[in-house]
């Protein structure tokens, strides 16, 4: 393209809105959530406090009480207390390159994976892992949920599981507007049930305490052993994919200036890899909680915690109170992290679905889909099976998150073979980039392998070792053998405005899409191959016949 694309005439801060190919309704979703999408400077209209808080509501889950009570009842205090700990070093170091790229450059996981060793179509793997990710943790909360209904109401489980189903369509049909104010409002009083029984008890019987750390788990051992904690470590892993939800909010930062750079970086922070702090927390909280109600209740209801809250406010309130306080608890957390499981795994399934098919056929469908699998996970038991299910998915999730964390951290910044600014626009990338793409296949299959005991019995309690060790080695070694070939399909989209600022913040610069006929931002845009003007980044997908998409042309070095 030798002419520049019309820049479009801005007459109101409105942002620039996308008129997808499909129904109203899919319009309406996209013009909310900007889906399969950059994020633009005029909607991200919040500070940085405000997403954070919003981000960080999504972790009340209730499920970390029951991976921290599954661990120390196994393992023992000891054991439990340091998986814990190694799982969250983990997370924060693998979560604070993909949060920064996210608030940075205002794009979800799967747009940051695409640049980032996987190529457009490449990508889809890991956009099916996020989505299972979503779905079997919105069934881990929807059978707490449940239970707790049966416990407070009398409700049936499998009526319980449909209840905590169907009561959060409406909440996450309305994106980020809804959930930001659903989240800011409903975080003070979650933290204060969490965290009132438990100062209670240890204020009042510091015995509690002397036990907690004492218990030795069911091996009757109580020692520390590497594999015990490797084991434990294995499970509190499969909470490593949590940091894509915590993007899906991040992506609606403010851009980073001289004047809110301590605040952006606070909130990045915090609401990005920090969410593993109050995540480790809660799963230790789960560990004593567990520990405190054995005598009481027995070891197979210690791992719910609506029997954990349920006995902990018993020592502190009055009978009548107990059980309406404990069913409200889980009942706010459930809805806290499940609208962000449902909302999280259909941005993940319309991604998947609209590039493979280049048809938009509306986020509200893989909603429904999203919750249709977590129900049937609800009704087949998995809390029963919880660990298994959490130790086997943890060895995919590490490989992927430590696969682009990697690519980021090495490749871009260390070996400066990878692009530094993220590139998700069909026609800009190569259909499969080697190096993440071997990188994750190897280092998932390898550490699967070893979870069912395929390379001994041994080896079994490393697998997520494995995959974290295998996908940090081979995602710059491939990078060095493919000497970062298949980033860039092309280096030029055709505009020569800069993408980014003299901030280093994405350009606000307002184009108008001659397929859809809407305003978008400068990195939403590229060039048409066709005509003399530009497509947004939708219609590139949707482009069915590639009249629109920009042709292969040599990378630069």
């Amino acid at each position: 393209m030798s002419a520049e694309p019309r820049l479009a005439e801005v007459t109101d801060p409105e942002p620039a809105r996308q008129a997808a190919p499909g129904s109203d309704q899919a319009v309406k979703e996209t013009l909310e959530d900007y889906t399969l999408r950059f994020a633009p400077r005029s909607y991200r209209r919040w500070t940085p406090m405000v997403v954070a808080t919003t981000a960080l509501g999504g972790i009340a889950y209730m499920a970390d009480f029951s991976i921290g009570a599954g661990i120390g009842l196994a393992h023992g205090t000891g054991n439990a207390l340091l998986a814990i700990a190694v799982a969250a070093v983990v997370i924060f170091v693998t979560g604070f390159p993909l949060a920064y790229y996210g608030a940075r450059y205002n794009i979800d996981l799967d747009l940051i994976t695409r640049g980032s060793g996987f190529g457009y179509f490449g990508s889809v793997l890991t956009s099916v892992i996020f989505a299972s990710f979503t779905f079997i943790f919105f069934a881990l909360e929807g059978s707490i949920m449940a239970q707790g209904l049966k416990l407070g109401l009398g409700l049936p489980l499998w009526l319980g599981y449909l209840v905590s189903t169907l009561m959060v369509i409406p909440l996450v049909i309305y994106g980020m507007t809804a959930l930001s104010k659903l989240q800011v409002w409903t975080t003070p009083i979650w933290l204060l049930l969490m965290v009132g029984p438990l100062v209670y008890l240890v204020a009042t019987d510091p015995g509690t305490v002397d036990r907690f750390l004492a218990y030795a788990g069911t091996d009757g051992e109580g020692g520390v052993n590497t594999a015990s904690v490797l084991l434990g470590a294995g499970v509190c892993l499969s909470l490593i994919a949590q940091i894509g939800e915590q993007i899906d909010y991040l992506r609606f930062m403010p851009p980073k200036t001289e004047e809110n750079k301590q605040s952006w970086w606070t909130a990045v922070v915090m609401a990005g890899p920090g969410w593993v702090v109050l995540g480790a927390l809660k799963q230790a909280i789960g560990v004593f909680l567990a520990v405190y109600i054995i005598a009481e209740v027995g070891p197979a209801a210690a791992p719910e915690p609506i029997q954990q809250f349920k006995h902990a406010f018993d020592a502190m309130m009055p009978s009548w109170i107990v059980l309406p306080l404990a069913v409200a608890l889980v009942v706010i957390s459930q809805i806290k992290i499940n609208v962000t499981n449902a909302y999280s795994g259909s941005l993940a399934w319309t991604n998947s679905f609209t590039r493979v098919t280049r048809r938009y056929p509306g986020r509200m469908v893989f909603v429904l889909v999203n919750l249709g699998f977590a129900l049937a996970l609800m009704e087949a038991d998995m809390f029963s099976f919880l660990n298994g299910i959490l130790g086997f998915y943890s060895n995919c999730a590490i490989a992927w998150v430590v696969t682009v964390a990697t690519d980021i951290g090495i490749n871009k910044y260390v070996l400066k073979l990878s692009p530094h600014a993220p590139e998700f626009r069909r026609g800009m990338l190569y259909a499969v980039n080697p190096v993440g793409v071997v990188a994750f296949v190897a280092a998932s299959g390898l550490s699967i392998a070893m979870y069912f005991h395929a390379l001994g019995d041994t080896l079994q309690p490393y697998s997520p070792v494995a995959a974290a060790v295998i996908a940090f080695v081979l995602t710059p070694l491939m990078a060095v053998v493919t000497q970062g070939r298949y980033y860039l399909r092309r280096t030029d989209d055709g505009i020569p405005e800069p993408l980014l600022d003299e901030d280093g913040n994405p350009s606000a610069v307002v184009y108008e899409c001659h397929v859809c006929r809407q305003r978008f931002e400068r990195p939403d845009v590229a060039a048409c191959r066709t005509h003399d003007a530009v497509v947004c980044s939708l219609c590139l997908s949707t482009d069915k016949v590639g009249d629109h998409v920009l042709p292969e042309a040599p990378a630069v070095a």
